[in-house]
């Protein structure tokens, strides 16, 4: 796992000329890059969403597309299209920008929910389909979404089946009184934003480790509790939707995956329950008369980690890959 390890300790120095803190956060994020998933950064305006996803994108050697989502946006101008060339007489295909390697949809539920939903594809499968023809992208392929959880006029939320396809949700939150003076002192100081860094990593890089993430063994006992902590979200008398068969595949992806970045060829129970909330709480649909429904879906699985039985760490260096 030693390249895993370098090439992360690379992307999180990268970063943290940038980002002032925020270790845990970057930490998701190189995770779920890993992982070969997607992140959904949701906090209030001004709290370095976009900055934190724009420092990555700059930490790697790849391609790099920003949309904007806004409600006239359309399903085409993120997927490409097909124009008549007059000086040939054929028609060609003009790619969108989701024909990239990186992708950062800013304020991603101000987009009509037919525009989000051209997402699902090239999402899940790494691939896009315009009118019959189906075209593969290009690896690794990640997905970086922001939104304000606050403003909702002229939104539209992401509905369950979006909400699935990202492995990570997660929120930054305020920086401490330590790090707000040093963002103020980098302000106060020459050059600034992501032009501060370069790419210190490729693409043949991220997939050898993602290559090695996948290698990462799991005991038997490992596979089980994540099913437990599953079915107990579903049995839950609170709980009106709880984590599918896709999120304990998701969850069993990211915990492989921060094993190896935190150097071992193997899963530990603590892997799988730190990943429980930023993995699951967006999947998890509580009854509505619970409350506000992010914040009772992260007490429910704080209480479901606490009560479902951890294996013994005896014997989780076996187990299957």
């Amino acid at each position: 796992m030693d390249k895993v390890i370098a090439l992360a300790q690379r992307l999180q120095a990268n970063i943290g000329k940038v980002i002032v803190g925020k270790e845990e956060e970057t930490e998701l994020l190189l995770t779920a890059l890993l992982a070969g998933g997607h992140v959904l950064l949701e906090d209030v305006p001004g709290t370095g969403k976009t900055l934190l996803a724009k420092s990555l994108a700059a930490s790697l050697s790849l391609g790099f597309q920003r949309i904007q989502f806004t409600p006239d946006l359309l399903p085409s101008d993120l997927t490409g299209s097909h124009y008549y060339n007059q000086k040939d007489g054929e028609f060609h295909f003009r790619p969108g920008p989701l024909f990239t390697q990186i992708v950062l949809a800013d304020e991603i539920n101000r987009a009509t929910p037919r525009t989000q939903s051209s997402l699902l594809e090239c999402m899940d499968e790494r691939q896009i389909s315009v009118e019959g023809i189906t075209m593969p992208l290009e690896r690794p392929f990640l997905v970086m979404a922001t939104q304000n959880p606050i403003d909702n006029q002229g939104t539209f939320p992401l509905p369950e089946a979006q909400m699935d396809r990202f492995m990570i949700k997660m929120r930054l939150g305020y920086p401490t009184a330590g790090e707000g003076v040093e963002i103020l002192k980098r302000t106060l100081g020459e050059g600034g934003g992501t032009s501060v860094i370069a790419p210190v990593a490729s693409a043949a890089e991220v997939l050898e480790a993602q290559r090695l993430c996948e290698e990462v063994r799991v005991s038997g006992d490992l596979l089980g509790y994540i099913v437990a902590l599953a079915e107990a979200t579903r049995e839950h008398p609170e709980t009106a939707l709880g984590v599918s068969p896709r999120g304990t595949q998701v969850l069993l992806r990211a915990s492989k995956a921060l094993a190896a970045l935190r150097g071992r060829s193997f899963v530990l129970p603590d892997d799988i329950k730190q990943l429980l909330v930023p993995v699951c709480a967006h999947r998890l649909v509580p009854k509505r008369r619970y409350g506000v429904q992010e914040q009772t879906a992260e007490r429910l699985l704080l209480d479901i980690a606490a009560k479902v039985p951890v294996p013994s760490e005896e014997g989780v260096e076996g187990g299957v890959r």
